[in-house]
């Protein structure tokens, strides 16, 4: 059965346009995405397909090309979409967060960081570049490792800070393994 024939509000779009997008599932809105399904399967059942293949919506989105292009119903011209939304998203949460007066609480700090480096199947330390009033300045990725560890180098991050003449830093990295408890590393490196 097509997904035209199903009542009007279990159809994803109609569902999305009537009472918003956070009523729907991870399902329903990669659905919204995929547009349409493979002969055989609505593009709703293609799309719980690809989230248990892949195991979550993070991984699909985090998935490389050819890991994403090799799943039925996706390709290039998909991926190439995928790439480009991810993107936006990107510099949305970047230009709101550049119009924040100033960083006020460790949530949205938390927040906007994990945005940033969740994707990421290695280790990445970055920085927040701050004013004085805590307002960003500018975020930087400095350094790149492996799935478990990121060589820090306190010289650059100094360098970097002075360059943008920065009051304060944020330091942020992320943890490849999903596991947010801190290393002994992460500890001497603080």
């Amino acid at each position: 059965m097509s997904i035209t024939d199903w009542p009007l509000m279990e159809r994803p779009r109609e569902k999305l346009l009537h009472l918003g997008p956070a009523a729907l599932s991870d399902a329903e809105l990669l659905a919204i995405f995929l547009r349409t399904g493979t002969p055989g399967k609505s593009a709703l059942d293609l799309a719980r397909e690809l989230l248990h293949r892949f195991g979550g919506l993070r991984p699909l989105l985090a998935a490389s090309r050819g890991e994403f292009c090799a799943a039925p119903g996706l390709g290039d011209a998909k991926y190439s979409q995928l790439q480009a939304i991810l993107e936006m998203a990107h510099r949305c949460l970047n230009e709101t967060l550049a119009r924040e007066d100033a960083l006020t609480s460790p949530e949205q700090t938390r927040h906007y960081l994990s945005l940033r480096l969740q994707a990421y199947p290695h280790e990445v330390f970055g920085c927040l570049f701050l004013d004085n009033r805590h307002r960003v300045i500018a975020f930087e990725e400095l350094f790149q490792g492996t799935i478990d560890g990121a060589s820090v180098h306190p010289r650059e991050v100094v360098r970097r800070a002075l360059h943008h003449n920065a009051a304060a830093l944020i330091f942020a990295h992320n943890h490849p393994s999903g596991v947010a408890e801190p290393s002994q590393a992460d500890r001497q490196i603080t």
